[in-house]
């Protein structure tokens, strides 16, 4: 819509000029721009971003020579889906034009957000991040130990970069017996990744190449659309299921990529990748000098003391007179051999001894014990003799008086009498 503003022709007659209030103004034009202008997609870069406690979002949407302001309100936010507003980001934002009455400025009031070039990659990264951290791939105890002394590295780079040069230099100056296996690829544009994929699979199946101790990625730096090919799904699952080893050296120290979370190392740079590989030539010689010298040190003092040993057996009378050595091992055995034979019959004749003992102690003591049973029964007749029972049956009786005392004479006898005869007792008063 063409807003006319063109001075109308004076009428005849002065007429009283319209005078409005700032609020009529205001809402005048916000009328005229959302008839005019209406909902419309509109693309730039956020500043000046601010998110409010109440989840309202406030920023600048801006690109080389203008700029608007504008708001996404917190009921629309929620169509970002994870997706993050950061400050530098580009989007496409689709809302409606209006103006923020308040203070007098017209405004983008974004419904709908779509992320382009980096943000739109950015958000992505992340998301891709998110889901394989939760699948476990970038778990530190999944990550492989790297040989310490590898013999072959297996290299996957573009062979006219400035990483294979960077990363040659240092590994060689280090250690220069390691041998390297270049698998060329492309390490940018569409497509790159699938390369990278091909070579992982062809070093672990060793198709034509042989084996390797590891496998070195890497590419140098550049935007995160040069790096993108790093973080392809495909990629990073072809790495975690690599059987060898992986280094990934993707960029410069700032830059990371899905491929340095899920590889079993991340080294910086390419440079630095050469360094975390291999040992330094030099250290590792003073070590084999040092290691050879302590061998050569405990091989002197064994063969020193196996010399002691045998300059002892020689001067030994052993070694001088070895036939009376054997004669008087001999005799010594002869010794041993007729104890054997003699202890056995002295033990025998030992145990028949103590068995014969026991069995006269067993005599013994039975002929004793008859002779005190034989006792005992001559005591127990003449007790049956005394016994005053035997003198009751024979028609005695036994007087007491009431206490129990026996009566032996007339004289004790008074009131109350017992007599005891052979079957029972008689009570008698005296009278």
């Amino acid at each position: 819509m063409q807003l006319d503003f063109s001075l109308a022709e004076e009428p005849d007659e002065p007429r009283e000029p319209k005078i409005f209030s700032v609020g009529e103004l205001t809402s005048r034009i916000r009328g005229l721009l959302e008839s005019a202008v209406g909902d419309v997609w509109v693309e730039g870069e956020i500043s000046n971003y601010r998110k409010q406690s109440s989840g309202h979002h406030y920023f600048t949407l801006k690109d080389a020579g203008s700029q608007i302001a504008a708001v996404m309100f917190a009921g629309d936010a929620r169509s970002l889906k994870g997706g993050v507003l950061e400050e530098g980001q580009a989007i496409q934002a689709f809302g409606r034009v209006t103006v923020y009455e308040a203070r007098g400025q017209y405004q983008l009031v974004v419904k709908r957000v779509q992320f382009q070039g980096t943000g739109a990659l950015l958000a992505k990264f992340e998301a891709l991040k998110r889901k394989l951290a939760t699948e476990g791939l970038f778990a530190a105890e999944r990550k492989r130990e790297l040989p310490t002394y590898p013999r072959r590295i297996g290299l996957i780079t573009s062979p006219t970069g400035a990483a294979i040069r960077d990363f040659l230099n240092v590994l060689w100056r280090r250690q220069p017996s390691v041998e390297v296996v270049l698998f060329p690829v492309r390490v940018q544009g569409a497509g790159a990744s699938r390369e990278i994929v091909a070579a992982l699979e062809a070093f672990a199946q060793g198709k034509g190449i042989g084996s390797v101790d590891l496998l070195v990625v890497t590419r140098g730096g550049g935007s995160i659309e040069d790096l993108w090919e790093f973080n392809e799904e495909h990629l990073a699952r072809a790495i975690a299921a690599s059987p060898i080893p992986v280094v990934s050296a993707v960029g410069h120290e700032i830059d990371f990529t899905i491929a340095d979370f899920v590889a079993d190392l991340r080294a910086p740079t390419p440079s630095a990748a050469a360094e975390l590989i291999v040992s330094d030539g030099g250290s590792v010689t003073r070590h084999l000098k040092q290691t050879t010298q302590r061998m050569h040190y405990a091989c002197r003092n064994s063969l020193d003391l196996m010399a002691g040993r045998v300059t002892a057996a020689r001067r030994s009378a052993g070694f001088f007179e070895p036939a009376r050595r054997i004669r008087e091992h001999q005799q010594e055995l002869d010794r041993r051999m007729s104890d054997l034979h003699f202890y056995p019959e002295t033990r025998v004749r030992e145990y028949r001894q103590r068995l014969e003992q026991f069995q006269y102690l067993g005599r013994s003591v039975s002929t004793a014990v008859a002779l005190t049973r034989e006792r005992l029964e001559q005591k127990a007749a003449r007790l049956e003799l005394m016994s005053p029972l035997a003198t009751l049956e024979r028609g005695y009786t036994v007087t007491m008086d009431a206490k129990g005392n026996l009566l032996r004479s007339r004289q004790g006898a008074q009131g109350e009498l017992v007599t005891r005869f052979v079957d029972g007792e008689v009570r008698s008063r005296i009278t």
